[in-house]
């Protein structure tokens, strides 16, 4: 197997990867019973010295259900009739999930509202207080 390429500059060497075959339950008939064309390709996500620290947990995160035992990432597909086929769909979805988790995302900016928004709200409050306290029967003292 080939070395993974993410985008330009990221490369997973093909060592940090392993795949295996077996019986597919989708499309292919008789076919289907004789052939191992479905594909579990994995990712040894903690030995792997491609990635950096963050860039790892963001992948975790994002692959949450799709660890075994030995804490590597599974990625199986069988939708296809051949197993190549198989392969290279799964090496696609692995690819775009570590090419999302790639992405860090935006550090929220502290806002706070403006005088004239903390008035306008103080305003209406007080405006539906008056309203709903003038529908009220006139109490007798």
């Amino acid at each position: 197997m080939s070395d993974l390429r993410i985008n330009s500059w990221l490369v997973i060497p093909a060592s940090d990867l392993t795949w295996t075959a077996a019986r597919s339950s989708g499309p292919g008939g008789q076919n289907v019973n004789k052939v191992a064309s479905k594909v579990d390709l994995r990712f040894d996500l903690s030995g792997s010295t491609a990635l950096s620290p963050a860039v790892k947990g963001r992948l975790r995160a994002l692959a949450k259900n799709r660890f075994d035992k030995e804490g590597r990432i599974v990625v199986a597909s069988q939708e296809h009739r051949e197993q190549p086929r198989n392969l290279e769909a799964a090496r696609a979805r692995l690819a775009s999930m570590i090419a999302q988790a790639l992405v860090a995302p935006k550090r929220r900016k502290k806002t706070k509202p403006s005088r004239r928004a903390k008035q306008r709200r103080l305003n209406d409050k007080k405006a539906n207080s008056d309203k709903k306290r003038n529908r009220q029967k006139p109490t007798d003292y």
